[in-house]
């Protein structure tokens, strides 16, 4: 299949497929006219890496899982190696998300003395 057919399969977007190949995460032939062609598996392995990387993982983590990116991997039992790359990977959404906080915050107490306390807190 062409590049387009599996973006449709897939929802992933031409680019995407690209940066997954790119990334060594998914590989095409070329065909004689130089369009890319992936064969079937593709399918599985994208909507695997999309999975992935909708949980918050990286293209880099997802290289984790290259050994089972062609199974079913929703409702495989997760790896040793796969768990300790996603807690890894909370960590590291924790501490940015403590720091947008704490950016946050010390806006909204430079805006209230600023502005005398006239501003209404955002959810």
């Amino acid at each position: 299949m062409q590049i387009g057919e599996l973006a449709k399969e897939t929802g992933a977007t031409a680019r995407a497929l690209r940066h997954y190949e790119q990334a060594g995460l998914i590989s095409s032939e070329r065909a004689p006219n130089g369009y890319r062609v992936y064969d079937e598996r593709a399918v599985v392995r994208v909507r695997n890496i999309r999975h992935l990387l909708a949980a918050g993982l990286t293209l880099d983590d997802v290289r984790v899982f290259l050994p089972c990116l062609d199974a079913d991997m929703t409702t495989a039992p997760p790896s040793d190696k796969g768990i300790q790359v996603a807690v890894e990977r909370l960590a590291v959404l924790d501490e940015r998300i403590a720091a947008q906080s704490a950016v946050r915050d010390r806006l909204r107490a430079a805006l209230r003395r600023a502005t005398g306390e006239r501003i209404r807190p955002v959810a």
